[in-house]
C-alpha cells in the first residue's frame, strides 16, 4: 500500500474525529442553552403562581372582613 494512502487514511481518520467531537459539543452546547430557557420559564412561571396566589389570599381576607363587618 502506498505510503501517501495510508497517510491520507490517517489524517482522514482524525479529521472526522475533530469533526465528530465538535458536533457533539455544539449539541451539548445547545441542550444547555435549552435547559436555562426551559428553567427561566420555569422560574418566570412559579412567580405568576406565587403571585396570583398572594393576590387570592389578599381578596379572601378582604371579603371575610367585610362579611365579618356586616
Amino acid at each position: 500500500m502506498p505510503i501517501w494512502l495510508r497517510a491520507s487514511g490517517v489524517i482522514g481518520s482524525v479529521l472526522a474525529l475533530i469533526a465528530v467531537v465538535i458536533v457533539f459539543l455544539k449539541t451539548i452546547i445547545a441542550f444547555i442553552a435549552f435547559l436555562t430557557g426551559a428553567i427561566k420559564i420555569f422560574i418566570i412561571v412559579l412567580f405568576v403562581v406565587v403571585i396570583v396566589g398572594v393576590g387570592l389570599v389578599v381578596l379572601r381576607g378582604l371579603r371575610e372582613k367585610r362579611r365579618d363587618k356586616e
